[in-house]
């Protein structure tokens, strides 16, 4: 329920708890979740408290109905929930969505769709969704999570209500190793086994080092691949890793142009700010939309060579 917030997202709870309660509900929201654990819980949790015909935002005094029941076992009729379809979200996705849409609604006052991860919708789908949020309907409401706000669409942005979560407070972790395994849930993270934390720390500087030279020297970097990846990343494992360490560097990179506090990579603020400074927030999102794209390729098992070649000519050149 919406109550077991309260601490956590004291400014997003208070924006809920009023709009409900003054009946003043936006037509669409846009909640920059910033990675927190939670974000999605609380979005269902905001969508109950809407849907609730007592307005109910704790449980303690809730009455005995199936309501959140239905909602929780993806029953209810007027909630819709779409998560990207592999890497991207889709058109025919948007298009399932409208046609449900264009019916009234059954079971309660409002329609509600929940688009999580909106920056991944593709093109097609984007615009489909730019003519739902232009032309409201009245009593259907549109609830879009992101974990990165600058890779959502300004178009999309700018019709919505945003609500970007408080960060969640770590201060108590010191160093890159200790802070990582917050993020990156992976097999080789054990902070118990020394051996498994060393190997970690190489292929983390592995990685760093990598986008030390590809920031500072660009295409040359492709005559260097052997020497600084190749003879040192080659197990797929180590290969996704890899790819998750760039883009959560990459993502402080932004956090660092944005204003807002380094997550992960605490050790690396001198170099952060020196690629920040080179960098556009655009450049900086589509370099970690790159990544995360070309990582699914790993998956497919994509020779390597050609992998790092690939991403190297987008991160640079922005093929």
């Amino acid at each position: 329920m919406l109550d077991d917030y309260k601490e956590k997202q004291p400014i997003i709870y208070q924006i809920m708890k009023n709009a409900v309660m003054n009946d003043k509900v936006f037509h669409a929201y846009l909640l920059d979740t910033k990675n927190c654990s939670f974000g999605e819980e609380m979005a269902l949790s905001f969508v109950k408290y809407l849907l609730c015909p007592l307005k109910q935002s704790s449980s303690e005094k809730c009455v005995e109905c199936t309501q959140c029941e239905k909602i929780d076992d993806s029953n209810y009729t007027d909630l819709k929930i779409i998560k990207p379809d592999g890497i991207w979200i889709k058109k025919e996705q948007m298009d399932e969505l409208q046609e449900e849409f264009s019916k009234k609604a059954i079971e309660g006052k409002y329609k509600i769709y929940i688009i999580h991860q909106v920056e991944k919708l593709n093109k097609s789908a984007a615009n489909s969704l730019l003519k739902f949020l232009e032309e409201p309907e009245q009593n259907i409401i549109a609830i879009l999570t992101t974990n990165n706000l600058f890779q959502v669409l300004e178009t999309i942005r700018s019709r919505c209500q945003i609500l970007s979560f408080t960060k969640n407070k770590i201060e108590n972790l010191d160093t890159t190793i200790q802070r990582l395994p917050n993020y990156i849930k992976f097999p080789l993270f054990d902070l118990s086994n020394e051996e498994e934390q060393e190997k970690n720390l190489k292929l983390i500087s592995t990685v760093i080092e990598f986008i030390k030279y590809l920031e500072k020297k660009e295409m040359d970097t492709l005559l260097y691949t052997t020497k600084l990846w190749h003879n040192k990343i080659k197990e797929k494992e180590e290969l996704l890793f890899a790819f998750d360490i760039m883009t959560f560097f990459y993502s402080d990179i932004l956090n660092e142009k944005c204003h807002r506090s380094i997550r992960i990579f605490v050790d690396e603020i001198n170099l952060i700010q020196e690629i920040a400074s080179k960098n556009t927030i655009e450049q900086l999102s589509k370099k970690i939309t790159t990544i995360m794209e070309l990582k699914d390729k790993i998956k497919v098992n994509m020779n390597n060579g050609l992998l790092i070649d690939k991403l190297i000519l987008k991160l640079v050149g922005g093929e």
